[in-house]
């Protein structure tokens, strides 16, 4: 997937903004929700097969967090429910395909008396697009601690994305078209950066959750972080640089995701990214997800290509 691929992808058409660049009425939300939680819902074919679908109005490739999410779904599918996710870890082989259907082939690895694991491959065009090993687990007692929340302010305190995006270039651009996961960025965003250098910062610090309200189905909640977790991640990388997305082409690589304790993808998430390295037009990215009370429930970290195309002086 491409830079742009990562923001268009579930955009529906964007409805008008409310005076002052407020949100559109209810109705409108809840719809683009629904279109996300839709494709999200796989058609099952067999008994290890499923079928997912692309959004209509989709970018020319299908973005990341769309197929992980997805395969996610199809392996939890032939999980018992009490055997939650703990860890998986996958490859982006080939660009998808929005325009046919995706097939999910779920393979049963292993089923152990605490441990499942399934591998899962997705398919376009009779060939493999996407891979994913994923590992579920029975809940246990055990020992606990975590790394402690940064400091940071609340979401009600920071402007959304398209506010941000509102206020610097005068209008919304398309691939920030109303989506249903928000996101209200702590720091700068990457073209502000590119406009002025002091920015520069070796993290991203994000608020996110879904944009409204969700059934208790713990791994619909997986899925959708899973979803949501590609979404400004190699922008870790970019805000390093000093760069925006202009004369960049970016795609993820790999991608691995551990969940420690259950969350609600409802529920405000700050999304704590960073990047160690970059080297050989490849950029590596990382996050830790914190709910508001501090729990640390989720380890993210992806490598992507992130190779420099143009002089963006010149565009």
């Amino acid at each position: 997937m491409t830079s742009d691929d990562r923001r268009t992808a579930t955009a529906a058409p964007e409805p008008p903004a409310e005076p002052g660049g407020a949100p559109p009425a209810d109705p409108a939300r809840r719809q683009t929700l629904a279109a996300l939680l839709d494709i999200l819902d796989l058609e099952r074919i067999e008994d290890d097969i499923f079928r997912g679908s692309s959004p209509d109005d989709g970018p020319q490739r299908v973005f990341g967090g769309q197929v992980a999410g997805q395969a996610l779904v199809a392996a939890g599918r032939t999980v018992p429910a009490e055997r939650r996710v703990h860890s998986l870890h996958a490859y982006f082989i080939r660009p998808g395909d929005p325009s046919v259907p995706i097939v999910y082939e779920v393979d049963r690895v292993r089923d152990g008396r605490s441990f499942t694991t399934r591998r899962v491959t997705a398919v376009q065009h009779g060939r493999a697009i996407f891979t994913l090993s994923a590992s579920f687990h029975k809940a246990e007692p055990g020992l606990e601690h975590r790394i402690a929340m940064p400091e940071v302010p609340g979401p009600e305190e920071l402007a959304g994305m398209r506010e941000r995006l509102q206020a610097a270039f005068g209008k919304v651009p398309r691939f920030a078209g109303w989506h249903p996961i928000e996101l209200r960025p702590v720091g700068p965003l990457s073209f502000e950066v590119e406009r002025d250098p002091s920015l520069s910062t070796t993290e991203n610090l994000v608020w996110l959750k879904v944009d409204g309200e969700l059934p208790d189905d713990p791994l619909l909640h997986v899925c959708l972080m899973t979803y949501a977790s590609d979404m400004t991640l190699l922008d870790t990388v970019l805000l390093r640089h000093g760069r925006s997305f202009a004369g960049i082409s970016m795609a993820s690589l790999d991608h691995a995701m551990w969940f420690h304790r259950p969350f609600r993808a409802d529920d405000w998430l700050l999304y704590a990214q960073e990047t160690p390295s970059a080297s050989g037009a490849r950029g590596l990215a990382r996050g830790l997800v914190y709910t508001r009370g501090g729990d640390l429930v989720c380890s993210v970290v992806q490598e992507g290509l992130i190779r420099v195309v143009g002089d963006p002086a010149e565009g």
